[in-house]
């Protein structure tokens, strides 16, 4: 039987993948319209302009898997008696990559 927080932590799981299964979806619409801008020749100008929108829902897509990482990487090490500074390493280094 799981706990109260337990389940409280799943919901949250949940939610949050949908949100980001959904922000994805809008995304490779995005895409998708950029491609046909293209094809169609639309000016260049269009295109940038939606290709900066592609780039900023991409990044918000990533701040918040970032967040998250950051979140359960500290939960994880409190609850295990870690140091939480033993994790900021671990934690930069995903940030390098997704900067």
């Amino acid at each position: 039987m799981q706990s109260g927080t337990q389940q409280n932590a799943e919901d949250k799981h949940q939610l949050l993948q949908e949100e980001l299964l959904s922000r994805l979806k809008k995304i490779e619409g995005q895409v998708r319209g950029v491609y046909r801008m293209i094809e169609d020749s639309r000016s260049c100008s269009d295109i940038v302009i939606q290709l900066a929108a592609i780039r900023a829902a991409v990044n918000r897509v990533g701040i918040t898997v970032l967040t998250c990482h950051v979140s359960d990487t500290i939960e994880s090490n409190i609850r295990e008696g870690k140091d939480v500074k033993d994790s900021l390493t671990e934690i930069m280094s995903v940030f390098k990559k997704f900067s």
